[in-house]
């Protein structure tokens, strides 16, 4: 009643002191209660009435009725509806339950008299310039509006509120004693403060927890499996970019667009991991075309979201119901977004375990980038070695040849070609075709399932089986003329299963004891075929690298021939999406696995023919078989070349394998075609649209490209009415708990008008002009005077203004979740200051993520040893669909989807969590410590404390208070010393020895009650 009763005060206000204004006083009522069936959208459009456009509204509706008639309230059917005591014609109809209150009327009726006036929609209007205001303007614009309401601004707080106020709004931590005083006793300045403040570390990684927000960051896929991924990098670009006051506009397009930049930094791709933080699905029997079309659409929504402040994701599946948004302009801009390179799932042992989806890119530091260069120059120099070393190679060939004759003849070969009985895919008209070649191998065609497992039968060779060496050769007919049946060329085989089925028997898989591969794709190890972690199966690079690949899988116990076995070979596709082999050929062995050599002579049968054919007489192909055969089996100079170079590219991919990567954008050569989706849905088609932007906001920069660059551009120029509105407002409501338009979450039609607009603008328009500097915009609000008022706030003022919309008193409301544990560490001395790095693992109750996480290295959660128990919140490791408890205590969104506005409440729960969780326990028991070994008497420990939980002087009676209290739980600790012992022993740090177990147990207890004061969970 209150708010409604605040709201109508405005309205009415603002009525009778002058002209109705339409955005402020009736486009709130018409848009509440109208527009549904009166508005943008046709399809819903009741009676041919349309109220949003007054060349509309003053035109006669279906019945014959004119809605509004300008100057003519009485002849104007739209007042007499929403008037009229009959409820057949009572509009909006009583089933809605939103009628027109008295009020509202009136102020329908006054804007009817005075001519009907329309304006276009405030935030679709461009951003005016307000002049002649100077730095000055916030409290100049808000004391002419308190002026008007009989009010003025609030005395100024005084100084350790201000400094604890800033220092919180700044950097998320509270000030230290000595920062305090420091301000207190005048020997700085608040500006000085402030400068310092935004200059320290702390500022950017305040300003990047808000971002992991709006971003949707996680540290997992989200959906079933919920499995890990490391896209931590694009965290410290974040933290990095606002700490170095990276311009907003630039951090914007290279977060949308950065691989779009003329040669692109390594930093520039990292930031596109914006749009990489979206959920994964990994569900099992998912169609990967609509999960690539879920991730698109899902950009689009937080696109819109973040920067747009609109809510775009209404116009999926039909024209918005209030915003003047088409299901076109929403394919439109999906179509920006249709053209990268990723499969939109993630499957199979990849699912399970985690990790990052492709594109990904290695981070690598300076120190690093100069290793790698190093790494490249030897490989540079061993190639050119080679190089020289290969001129020898025929007349050392021609030797070889005239010695080896007669030896190879009597030389048996260590790997036998396998002949099938069957090759065909497990999926027969659904899976690949698979085609004999002359040399051996098989070769793929026909359809590219998502998963597909070829099934390779042979009988059993007499002279049984210890291993098999798998061999995969480029095709001209395979995408890129690599391997692999992926569009890049590129596959990924998960499981290499042998079975044996002896006859009349059941096929028994055999345990492999080791694989070997002559190249693995960084990331995605042979390894992973035998130790199962990873989850990703071994890939070959096919985009890079088309080169014949060959890989063994050796059993732990060979297998002796009998009558009638069988060994049945599983070639399992299942890591990811359409990654199939294709071209293969299959061998077996019977040696001693310490006589079996990846390399060893599986071609000796050919090798033979080829030297028993006069030198002449050979085609190309044989003259280039039997060089490799000399190349993989003889030593020779060209031989321990070779070897340096494989032993150099080796240690480079070794050393790759070790570095961290992140997801990132990476447009595809070709564009998708993009079409409007009938209700949203993948498959269901409509009309084909291209890349364009809403064309009733601003146009697309002349100079900007039709691709993700140019939405970007196009989103952070000067002439776009909303970014920089959107931007703005969301830091005033940051720092004074209310936007200047309420809704930050929606700039829309359905949008509250600003409760100060033209302040909105001025800020608008100055961040532009001041090169879209963040720092620049922040210090102007914290240091005008709006912000440094007192929050004190009489009942009347709390009865006429309770969400300080007015602004005549100073900014007061409940920290978020990071800054109360932030705060806790701080003030215990526990805080971890350290910038930056991978995720960590703080306290969380035991087995916290096992009901939600089957597979994966989130299953069986233990908390970190050392530095990352108490490093801040922001580093967290953060599981999609299970945020960390505390956090979702304290209204932090579980980062599914994109979220511009958390909410704050105040709930038992929080104050159960602060008086038992382990890090505020141990943390009480950090600061009991400071507070004994800083004063003499429990008066002073506790005056200390008290000072350095609030940054006040504590008053006399709440000393005595506490001094009461410490006493009674000394007294009772004395006589209950085995829970002495457990209240300091919280925590993996250790107690301090030298210090009484019965007073720091006490000081403990007291600790806890400062650290639950109002006063220290309130930012005030």
């Amino acid at each position: 009643m209150v708010r409604l009763f605040f709201f109508l005060f405005l309205f009415m206000s603002a009525a009778q002191a002058g002209s109705i204004v339409f955005n402020r006083d009736i486009r709130p009522i018409l848009s509440d209660k109208c527009f549904h069936c009166h508005g943008f959208d046709e399809k819903e459009r009741k009676g041919e009435l349309r109220l949003d456009r007054r060349e509309q509204a003053l035109k006669p509706a279906e019945s014959g009725s004119i809605a509004i008639v300008p100057g003519k309230p009485d002849q104007s059917e739209l007042l007499s509806r929403v008037t009229t005591t009959n409820a057949d014609d009572l509009m909006p109809p009583a089933k809605m339950h939103k009628p027109v209150t008295q009020a509202e009327a009136a102020l329908l009726k006054q804007w009817i008299a005075e001519g009907a006036e329309y304006q276009g929609h405030w935030a679709f209007e461009p951003v005016a310039e307000t002049k002649g205001l100077g730095h000055k303007a916030i409290e100049t614009l808000l004391e002419q509006r308190l002026k008007k309401e009989g009010l003025s601004f609030s005395p100024e707080a005084d100084a350790a509120t201000l400094i604890r106020r800033v220092t919180l709004d700044l950097t998320g931590l509270p000030p230290t004693p000595v920062e305090v005083q420091a301000l207190t006793s005048g020997q700085t300045t608040y500006e000085a403060v402030v400068d310092r403040l935004l200059a320290s570390q702390a500022y950017g990684e305040n300003m990047a927890r808000e971002w992991l927000d709006f971003a949707r960051y996680a540290d997992s896929n989200g959906f079933q499996t919920d499995s890990s991924r490391s896209m931590w990098p694009w965290r410290d670009w974040v933290i990095g970019a606002f700490n170095q006051n990276m311009p907003f506009d630039q951090f914007s397009i290279e977060q949308i667009a950065g691989d779009l930049l003329p040669n692109p930094t390594q930093s520039q791709l990292i930031a596109t991991g914006f749009n990489r933080n979206h959920r994964i699905n990994g569900e099992g029997g998912i169609i990967a075309e609509e999960w690539r079309i879920e991730n698109i659409i899902d950009r689009v929504e937080t696109t819109s979201f973040t920067w747009m402040g609109l809510t775009m994701n209404c116009a999926r599946c039909h024209d918005h119901k209030y915003d003047p948004i088409t299901q076109k302009d929403f394919y439109s801009m999906f179509a920006f977004f249709n053209n990268i390179e990723e499969t939109g799932t993630i499957q199979g042992a990849s699912n399970r375990s985690g990790g990052n989806s492709l594109p990904i890119m290695n981070v690598t530091s300076p120190e690093q980038d100069g290793k790698i260069k190093q790494m490249q120059a030897e490989i540079g120099a061993a190639q050119q070695d080679l190089a020289e070393k290969r001129k020898t190679l025929p007349p050392l060939l021609a030797a070889w040849e005239k010695e080896s004759d007669a030896k190879l003849k009597g030389q048996a070969s260590s790997w036998t070609l396998l002949a099938p009985t069957q090759v065909v895919s497990k999926f027969k008209n659904a899976g690949a075709k698979l085609t004999l070649q002359a040399d051996g191998s098989y070769l793929a065609s026909g359809p590219n399932p998502a998963k597909d497992i070829y099934l390779y039968d042979a009988a059993m060779p007499k002279s049984g089986v210890s291993g098999f060496l798998l061999e995969c050769f480029p095709d001209a007919s395979l995408p890129a003329g690599s391997l692999g049946r992926n569009d890049n060329g590129n596959f990924v085989l998960s499981d290499f299963d042998v079975f044996i089925q002896k006859a009349g028997g059941q096929p028994e898989q055999q345990k492999l004891a080791k694989v070997e591969a002559d190249f693995s794709q960084k990331g995605y190890e042979i390894t992973h075929l035998l130790n199962k972690k990873g989850g990703k199966g071994w890939a070959i690079d096919g985009p890079s690298r088309k080169e014949n690949r060959r890989a063994m899988f050796l059993l732990e116990k060979p297998v002796s021939y009998s009558e009638g076995a069988q060994v049945l070979l599983r070639l399992r596709h299942e890591a990811l999406g359409r990654h199939n082999i294709g071209r293969f050929r299959i061998s077996s062995t019977a040696l001693p696995m310490a006589n079996v050599k990846l390399d060893g002579n599986a071609d000796l049968t050919k090798i033979k023919a080829i030297m028993a054919t006069a030198p002449d007489k050979r085609t190309p192909a044989q003259k280039k078989d039997l060089e490799a055969y000399y190349l993989a089996t003889v030593d020779s100079p060209v031989k321990r070349a070779m070897d340096q170079l494989t032993a150099k590219q080796t240690a480079l991919t070794t050393f790759e394998n070790t570095l961290p990567t992140t997801m990132v954008m990476k447009e595809a050569k070709t564009n998708r075609d993009a079409f409007i989706l009938a209700r949203g849905e993948y498959d269901k088609p409509g009309a084909k649209v291209t890349m364009a932007v809403p064309d009733w906001l601003n146009p697309m920069p002349k100079d900007a490209p039709m691709n993700r660059l140019g939405l970007a551009k196009w989103l952070v120029a000067k002439d776009n009415p909303l970014t920089a509105r959107v931007w703005v407002n969301r830091q005033w409501e940051r720092l004074f708990g209310v936007g200047l338009c309420k809704t930050t979450e929606n700039f829309g039609v359905q949008a509250e008008y600003p409760v100060h607009f033209e302040l909105l603008d001025w800020l608008a328009a100055e961040f532009m002009r001041s090169g879209w500097d963040m720092k620049h915009l922040l210090k102007l609000m914290v240091t005008s005077r709006a912000y440094r008022q007192s929050s004190k706030v009489s009942p009347e003022m709390l009865e006429r203004d309770p969400e300080n919309r007015l602004l005549a008193r100073g900014p007061r409301f409940r920290l978020s979740g990071e800054m109360m544990r932030d705060q806790a560490l701080a003030i215990g001395g526990l805080l971890v200051s350290k910038v930056g790095g991978p995720s960590v693992r703080p306290y969380m109750p035991e087995g916290v993520w096992d009901e939600t996480s089957k597979y994966g290295d989130l299953r069986g959660y233990k908390a970190d040893a050392g530095e990352g128990l108490y490093r801040r919140s922001l580093y967290t490791i953060w599981k999609r669909t299970a945020a960390p408890p505390s956090m979702l205590l304290f209204d932090a969104p579980t980062r599914e989807i994109c979220t511009v506005k958390r909410s704050r409440t105040n709930t038992p729960l929080q104050a159960l969590a602060m008086l038992n969780e382990v890090t505020f326990v141990e943390a009480q028991r950090g600061l009991a410590e400071i507070m004994m070994k800083q004063g003499t008497s429990p008066e002073a420990c506790i005056s200390n404390g008290y000072k350095r939980t609030t940054a006040r002087d504590i008053d006399p009676d709440s000393l005595k208070l506490l001094v009461k209290g410490w006493n009674e739980r000394r007294a009772w600790y004395a006589a209950h010393p085995e829970e002495a012992a457990k209240t300091i022993t919280q925590g993996a740090s250790k107690a301090d020895a030298s210090l009484p177990v019965t007073d720091l147990a006490a000081y403990t207890t007291t600790a806890g009650v400062l650290l639950n004061l109002d006063r220290v969970v309130t930012r005030d």
